[in-house]
């Protein structure tokens, strides 16, 4: 499978490197391409370089469809000056979406693994930070409490609703892997999973729940596959991930 790929377009070129390899942890088959910072001399400087972004977009080109990241104003920029050096048929497989750059990028990378075209990806980048601010507080936060049901209700996928729970058993909770992990998981059955209320294909909203070791998580869903679904989801939380606990 050919998956889109990111270019990273930050100020800074720790910055830019830095969120491809938070980007990658999540997204290990996504090409992620950190442009960042302004080369002078030997060294680097705070800024953004036309050649350095316009040679990571050809570059990703090569292999498929890119999306385009930026963190400030003037990054913003020099992607658009990049873009319009291309050819109209490279251009038209470009996407530059307004959208948070660490958030966006995770996000992006997550849509990109899971096989999203530009669109999706570049929707996902799009829909990053609204996504991590919806999701309800952490069970940890609020002791006692349930998780919501779904907003479109239990039962209305077709087929009878499954709910079950799953306590998190590796000892850091669902950081950036373990929720990755989840999200691709969640992806690849087709099934609208929902984790304490949240979408469990989003990586951002299972982060944003803030779970930690011993927590419980309600998972849900509904449909004809959903008692397998729910299953799996449950199997792979109190496995913990693979992490030692």
């Amino acid at each position: 499978m050919t998956r889109v790929a990111l270019v990273l377009v930050s100020h800074s070129a720790l910055v830019a490197r830095g969120t491809a390899e938070l980007a990658a942890q999540m997204a290990p088959d996504v090409r992620l391409v950190p442009a960042g910072g302004l080369p002078v001399g030997g060294g680097e400087e705070i800024g953004t370089s036309l050649d350095r972004v316009l040679e990571a977009v050809t570059g990703a080109l090569a292999d498929g469809d890119v999306v385009v990241l930026t963190d400030l104003g003037s990054a913003v920029l020099t992607s658009e000056t990049a873009l319009e050096m291309l050819d109209d048929d490279d251009a038209a497989r470009v996407r530059l979406p307004d959208a948070p750059f660490v958030e966006g990028a995770v996000a992006a990378a997550v849509a990109a693994q899971q096989g999203g075209d530009a669109d999706a990806v570049a929707r996902a980048a799009e829909g990053a930070a609204g996504r991590a601010a919806d999701a309800p507080p952490s069970p940890a936060s609020a002791p006692g409490v349930t998780a919501p049901p779904a907003a479109d209700g239990p039962g209305d996928a077709g087929g009878p609703a499954v709910r079950r729970t799953a306590v998190v058993r590796n000892p850091l909770g669902l950081h950036a892997r373990p929720a990755a992990l989840l999200a691709r998981h969640v992806a690849g059955t087709g099934v609208p999973v929902r984790v304490q209320g949240v979408d469990g294909a989003s990586v951002l909203a299972l982060m944003a729940l803030g779970s930690t070791a011993g927590d419980e998580l309600t998972v849900e869903a509904s449909g004809p596959d959903a008692e397998q679904a729910v299953a799996s989801v449950v199997e792979l939380i109190e496995g913990g991930f693979g992490e030692a606990g």
